[in-house]
């Protein structure tokens, strides 16, 4: 016992040493440490203040970034608050006629989702049919201030007509903005309107027959005019200018190639004077029916404008117009009937009576770029759409029912096909709005078969058929691909 005692105190005093030794070991160190540190204090000292100066631009440019995410959220929330208010604006009138109790998040609107897919092309048909009306306009008024006692028919304003006064012309690039200008017979003459000798509707041959009128009685008599019926012609030379039998008429008709280039003469003189001159560059294209403008502004925007002329069936919506048709020569005697005035208020008046989101014009001007390559006319199509816009309620052409709609359009198309008949909209039509102005034979007569044609001849039905067939893909197509 006496001898572990021993070792184990010996063994204390070995360890005591040895700790003792290390610390004055650590002792050392840290001494060695601390003076190399002090030898070096100036690089730490940098160090430090390269670290402080880190920590300052880190902490300043998470500020930075916080303000200017919290400046773009209120910006972007700002966007999204207003774009809400416009969307909300514009569901307004569908949000109105939705049924009382309909949720409309039961089912899935695919009406909208495939009309905003579809590239439509952007429209500015409003402004510049504003800018065509107000041009045309202008050139009359400068008209009767170069020419206040001829004996040129009397221009009445003019009626914008035509798939871009209807607002869905489907290209707009290559748009033509196309009016009518109603004539009114001049002093001492009257127009008289035959309605072509066939008797077929529409009348393709009618004429405007030109007569005299005495001036010289005293219900007649007018101011410094001498009577064409009751004065030499010598003296009507002299003192006054020849009557329209004289300058525009063939024989007794008043003849549309001598007025549309009378017109055209009278553009190329009032133009200058037009303040439009000092925004567009003007060229009188050729034509002999019609007088068509080509208007170019300083941006290299054209415009083209076409001016036709008419005359009134009574104090109806159908005239006789100078409008070229599809016959291969047509008499420049010849005035042929047309009824775009009439369609163009039905249109109108459709836009007073139909939702605010409706698509109705949508649906047309989607129908209309399918057309290109096969045989049926935009106005085909235009005259299935005013059938269907009278028969189907106009609630139903909103937005959400766009597919529904386009496809009771392509089946009418296809019953018309089966049935070899389309009739024509303005003949015999029991539904006609009263706001349309119609003669009263239209309303009693026999309704016209635009598709008289198919049960004629079989090969062209079976054309028509396959290419029915075809317009459905190309329709699908651009509906669900979106071109």
């Amino acid at each position: 016992m006496t001898q572990l005692l021993q070792e184990l105190e010996q063994r204390s005093l070995e360890q005591s040493i040895r700790e003792q030794r290390t610390q004055e070991q650590s002792s050392v160190a840290w001494g060695a440490l601390l003076f190399s540190t002090l030898q070096h204090w100036q690089f730490w000292a940098v160090a430090g203040v390269l670290v402080v100066l880190l920590g300052l631009c880190w902490w300043l440019r998470k500020r930075s970034r916080e303000a200017d995410s919290s400046r773009d959220e209120e910006t972007s929330n700002s966007i999204r608050d207003q774009e809400e208010e416009d969307e909300l604006e514009q569901e307004e009138g569908q949000e109105e006629e939705e049924s009382e109790g309909e949720d409309p998040d039961d089912e899935i609107d695919l009406g909208r989702i495939f009309a905003k897919s579809i590239q439509w092309p952007v429209q500015n048909l409003a402004y510049r049919s504003r800018v065509v009306e107000e041009l045309v306009g202008d050139l009359f008024l400068l008209f009767k201030d170069l020419f206040p006692n001829s004996f040129f028919p009397v221009l009445q304003p003019a009626i914008g007509v035509g798939s871009t006064f209807e607002g869905w012309c489907p290209h707009e690039d290559d748009a033509v903005y196309r009016v009518l200008v109603p004539l009114k017979a001049p002093r001492g003459h009257a127009f008289h309107l035959e309605l072509g000798t066939t008797g077929d509707r529409p009348a393709k041959d009618s004429c405007i027959r030109v007569e005299l009128e005495r001036t010289c009685t005293k219900e007649q008599l007018v101011d410094n005019m001498l009577c064409f019926l009751h004065h030499s012609e010598e003296e009507l030379k002299r003192n006054q200018g020849p009557s329209l039998l004289h300058t525009l008429c063939t024989g007794s008709y008043l003849d549309v190639e001598k007025t549309v280039r009378c017109f055209q003469k009278c553009v190329r003189l009032a133009w200058v004077v037009l303040p439009q001159s000092q925004h567009y560059h003007m060229k009188v294209l050729p034509s002999s029916r019609s007088c068509k403008l080509q208007l170019t502004s300083a941006s290299r925007r054209t415009l083209f404008v076409e001016v036709i002329f008419g005359v009134q069936q009574g104090d109806s919506d159908i005239f006789l117009s100078s409008q070229a048709t599809e016959a291969i020569f047509t008499p420049n005697t010849t005035w042929p009937e047309t009824y775009a005035v009439a369609e163009v208020k039905l249109f109108s008046y459709i836009a007073r009576q139909a939702p605010r989101d409706s698509f109705h014009l949508k649906c047309l001007q989607l129908c209309a770029r399918i057309l290109v390559g096969t045989g049926f006319s935009t106005y085909t199509f235009k005259t299935a759409m005013m059938h269907l816009l009278i028969s189907v309620p106009l609630s139903s052409w909103c937005r959400r029912d766009f597919l529904l709609r386009l496809e009771d359009i392509m089946q009418y198309l296809r019953c018309c096909l089966k049935e070899k008949r389309l009739d024509h909209f303005f003949f015999g039509n029991e539904n006609m709005p009263k706001e349309i102005l119609l003669p009263p034979a239209f309303k009693t007569a026999e309704p016209f078969d635009l598709f008289q044609h198919l049960a004629q001849y079989p090969a062209t039905h079976a054309k028509a058929l396959h290419e029915s067939v075809e317009l459905q893909k190309r329709l699908t197509r651009l509906v669900f691909c979106g071109h």
